[in-house]
């Protein structure tokens, strides 16, 4: 199925299922994907396992120019973003000036939008470093995606690339202590003659025992909007969704929809 990639550094802005009126960044390639998971429901397709060659990375200042740009450009027309949000060709927090860019970000915000809010979209891999999670502490919409309870359904359908264990991810989801919202993906299918089905009673209930550790701020559950690198993957429906979130309500959690 046809996937696409953001040909720009800043995008956007665009309205979002989940944030608003959102003013996209996206600090990885413009012409590639760079990620360490290889999810097989990503919208910007799978993640080469070589390159033709060598990765180019907008710099810092680069992604503070056109920003500051696109912010004064929007602030004349009077159309300033709910968000900016950091998402794109694959994981924002690879970039090697993460933590800078963000601090830029907080700068020309407060300074050019000061109402909006600053969101960086993640898949939780990167948060071992410690410049990484001090950033996402500053910000204030800090989701990380945790699409399983289990790490056979997390290998299935997100595929990291390299050493991964959910138990350390958990652990530094923990870390937050509440400042972070956790970004679930339900879909079901099949990949390679494998079966995946991540809203099982078994899936779900393991799941939101992890949740209960973590004790996020919110709980972000959705479904497929966009065309998927493969077409053996199934959308979940609005009831289904419904249903999932009246079980994060019943143990306490604050819960956004998106179908």
């Amino acid at each position: 199925m046809a996937t696409f990639l953001f040909d720009k550094i800043i995008f956007g802005p665009v309205k979002s299922r989940r944030l608003g009126v959102s003013l996209g960044v996206n600090l990885l390639p413009t012409n590639d994907k760079v990620c360490s998971f290889d999810c097989v429901y990503c919208e910007c397709g799978r993640t080469p396992k070589k390159y033709e060659e060598k990765a180019i990375l907008p710099s810092r200042i680069e992604v503070f120019q056109k920003l500051k740009k696109k912010l004064k450009e929007m602030a004349f027309e009077n159309l300033l973003p709910d968000v900016i949000t950091f998402a794109g060709n694959g994981e924002p927090t690879l970039h090697p000036e993460f933590a800078g860019i963000i601090e830029d970000t907080i700068q020309l915000r407060d300074s050019l939008s000061p109402k909006a809010r600053i969101a960086v979209l993640s898949n939780a891999t990167m948060l071992h470093k410690k410049e990484i999670f001090s950033a996402l502490l500053k910000i204030n919409d800090n989701i990380q995606k945790l699409d399983s309870a289990f790490e056979e359904t997390i290998q299935t359908l997100d595929c990291p690339r390299g050493t991964f264990s959910l138990k350390k991810i958990v652990d530094q989801l923990m870390e937050f202590d509440g400042k972070v919202i956790i970004q679930t993906m339900f879909v079901r299918g099949s990949i390679n003659g494998k079966s995946f089905d991540n809203t099982t009673e078994k899936e779900i209930s393991a799941w939101i025992e992890l949740l209960k550790k973590i004790n996020p701020l919110q709980v972000m559950i959705y479904t497929i909007a966009r065309d998927t690198p493969i077409n053996t993957i199934e959308k979940i429906s609005q009831q289904e969704l419904n249903s999932i979130a009246a079980c994060l309500e019943e143990s306490g959690f604050n819960v956004q929809v998106s179908a």
